[in-house]
């Protein structure tokens, strides 16, 4: 049991100055820069020993990854510039093929129309030829029958006009001149 007559008693605290933010208290510095060095250290180590290494493995294997992708991209683009030039080279062929075949269609066409228009024209040569044969025919056959006539319409006007009766012949050598 405790006096009651004790000048202290078991439930009030005893009367310090406080100093304020333990870590701002003066008197604790030396502890306080002995345990951040040891943390600083003890830190350092960790980062140093396990983390450095795993940070630089994973910047390694980022910079091979990328590396690769670079390089990757470098063949494809090498591939893709490969592969048009050998279409540019087949469509410049392509194109000279198909001017060569029309140039040849375009000739043979040509010909083709020349002989058409030969033969055109020698057909009509001839078809001109023959009808001027059948005119000069009719026209001969024209002028006999004309002639003919000529000779049977004097006879009849004759007869008309005088009453005498010529004959054919007689009308003829009239006409003739004789």
């Amino acid at each position: 049991m405790l006096d009651s007559g004790s000048a202290t008693t078991g439930t009030t605290a005893p009367a310090s100055k406080s100093a304020g933010f333990p870590p701002f208290d003066t008197k604790t510095f030396e502890s306080q820069i002995f345990w951040l060095t040891i943390t600083f250290g003890f830190l350092f180590v960790v980062l140093w020993r396990l983390a450095g290494p795993r940070i630089q493995g994973v910047i390694g294997e980022r910079r091979k990854h990328i590396a690769d992708d670079l390089a990757a991209a470098q063949t494809h683009r090498n591939d893709a510039e490969l592969a048009s030039s050998a279409y540019q080279a087949a469509l410049t062929a392509a194109r000279g093929r198909a001017h060569a075949l029309a140039e040849d269609n375009r000739k043979r066409m040509n010909d083709e129309i020349a002989r058409a228009k030969a033969q055109a024209d020698a057909d009509a040569h001839a078809a001109t030829a023959k009808a001027d044969e059948r005119i000069a025919v009719l026209r001969g056959e024209a002028k006999v029958h004309m002639i003919k006539a000529a000779q049977e319409a004097a006879a009849q006007i004759v007869t008309r006009l005088t009453g005498d009766t010529v004959t054919a012949e007689d009308a003829a050598a009239a006409m003739a001149g004789n």
